[in-house]
């Protein structure tokens, strides 16, 4: 999710350390996986040839004989090397030694972890991001966290990106959202680094511990505010209800919440992706290459209507054709949230705001809006905007978007 229209400043700034041996190990493991994969799937073709697609999508669909004996000596050839690769590394690693990670790198693993996060943890592959408070792409510790805290006098923006992208990515075209509010309104930034491949449940849950872990530290109470980008939004409303189920002491101290595209009721395209999945379920020629678009990680399936607690996607197929059936959850309690809907068009169509929105997110969608009175988000009139003329990574670093979310910070 890289806007092509724009480039990322490059940063000179010291990135965090990373380990040679294990990005290595990481990408043999994705390698020995895409051609375990790989076979799996031409098997599957080639037995549904033989057998005429008689067979029932059901069963095992393994060859037997001559041509089963080949594909397992695949797998098994492709796992012996893989293992031995491994293993080399594991031992010898230490002499590759560590390097300072890249803008490329931190890129590409979040975008790598947004399509695959969850495999990479199923598989403790070591290219899996966890989640941490960062702040110039570096870790921040206890006592880093500690000395900005007393530095803006509790005063903490909490940045939180959104899918296939990492806390560096808000800044774009030298502009970053929490820099100038921190000139502009004395705001401590403090940015959320997580893999967005996760159940938006789950990262929910783990930033709901994560903050409560930092008001423990903290040597003051917080003015806490958020601002959240895309999914980074369902992720920060999922964080509010596993803390109100933990009674966590940090809900009351956070004063207000900005949605920048934020799909609270779905995005158009996961939509999409799910009625690939069924129509190359459909047929037995074609179902072997369902494998392929069933690639995509948890965390965006939860797209698919804004899932964001455990409930929606527990014991369910995500793969399979759902009804929306979410359960309901509204705006956080005592917390003003205010939200920001991009759109492409220059003027309210419907095809332009309902349809394709941003890109991305449609209008609807962004400002929480829905037939079920359930499920509608009660955003007050004046804490919406609708900004036109720009896409779903325009709001990043567009000055009319930063203008609405600076207002809205200073107003009391």
């Amino acid at each position: 999710m890289f806007n092509t229209r724009r480039k990322l400043k490059s940063l000179e700034i010291k990135l965090s350390h990373s380990d040679r041996a294990n990005d290595i190990r990481g990408v043999n493991q994705l390698a020995v996986d895409a051609v375990t994969g790989l076979t799996d799937i031409v098997e599957a073709l080639h037995y549904t040839i033989l057998s005429l697609g008689l067979n029932d999508k059901d069963q095992p669909t393994k060859t037997r004989g001559v041509t089963g004996f080949v594909y397992r000596n695949i797998r098994n050839v492709t796992a012996f090397v893989g293992d031995k690769i491994d293993l080399s590394l594991s031992q010898f690693g230490s002499v590759l030694g560590q390097h300072e990670s890249s803008l490329k790198r931190e890129v590409a693993i979040s975008m790598l972890n947004g399509v695959l996060g969850d495999y990479l943890l199923e598989r403790d592959n070591p290219l899996a991001v966890i989640m941490q408070l960062r702040r110039d792409g570096k870790a921040l510790s206890d006592v880093a966290l500690r000395n900005l805290i007393e530095k803006s006098d509790g005063k903490i923006l909490l940045m939180v990106h959104g899918l296939c992208m990492n806390d560096l990515q808000w800044q774009v075209d030298e502009h970053d959202h929490g820099i100038e509010l921190a000139r502009d309104l004395g705001y401590e930034p403090i940015y959320l680094h997580y893999n967005t491949g996760r159940h938006i449940s789950e990262n929910g849950r783990d930033l709901a511990a994560l903050l409560e872990y930092l008001v423990t530290i903290s040597p003051q109470p917080l003015s806490l505010s958020i601002l959240a980008h895309s999914m980074g939004g369902l992720v920060s409303r999922s964080a509010f209800h596993y803390g109100e189920k933990a009674q966590h002491t940090w809900l009351a101290q956070v004063n207000k919440m900005v949605f920048l595209g934020t799909p609270h009721h779905g995005a158009a395209l996961e939509k999409g992706g799910n009625l690939i999945d069924i129509l190359l379920g459909s047929n037995p020629y074609s179902l072997p290459f369902a494998k392929l678009g069933q690639i995509r990680s948890a965390g965006i399936t939860d797209l698919r209507y804004g899932s964001i607690i455990d409930e929606d996607w527990q014991g369910k197929d995500r793969f399979s054709y759902n009804a929306d059936d979410r359960g309901s959850l509204a705006l956080p309690n005592g917390v003003r949230c205010y939200t920001v809907a991009a759109v492409k068009s220059k003027q309210s169509t419907v095809v332009g705001d309902g349809l394709i929105g941003d890109g991305l997110v449609n209008v609807d969608s962004a400002l929480g809006r829905h037939n079920d009175d359930l499920l509608h988000l009660t955003f007050p009139e004046q804490h919406q905007w609708v900004g036109r003329d720009m896409n779903h990574m325009d709001l990043l670093y567009h000055p009319d978007v930063y203008s609405k979310i600076r207002c809205w910070l200073l107003d009391d």
